[in-house]
């Protein structure tokens, strides 16, 4: 379900005074939206296992950040052996 417009974008308050500190581990959470201040930073976000970083930039901006980080792994097909 989608967040209403009169609320605004959903941003995390304790993300936001770590930006203006210029932390070098910023974890930002997935449901937390992109705003042009975050742009050329790089952010940890969490995918269920562990945490991938991901760079914003221009055309990320009002994105989430669950968006950019992946939560499924790719499958491929293994092949049996043969016994001899």
């Amino acid at each position: 379900m989608t967040r209403s417009k009169w609320k605004g974008p959903y941003i995390n308050i304790l993300h936001l005074s770590k930006l203006k500190k210029n932390h070098n581990n910023l974890i930002a959470p997935r449901n937390c939206e992109i705003t042009p201040k975050c742009v050329g930073l790089t952010f940890r976000t969490h995918n269920g296992k562990n945490y991938t970083e991901v760079t914003v930039t221009d055309e990320m901006v009002g994105h989430k950040f669950g968006e950019f980080s992946s939560t499924r792994s790719r499958f491929t097909l293994k092949k049996k052996k043969l016994k001899k």
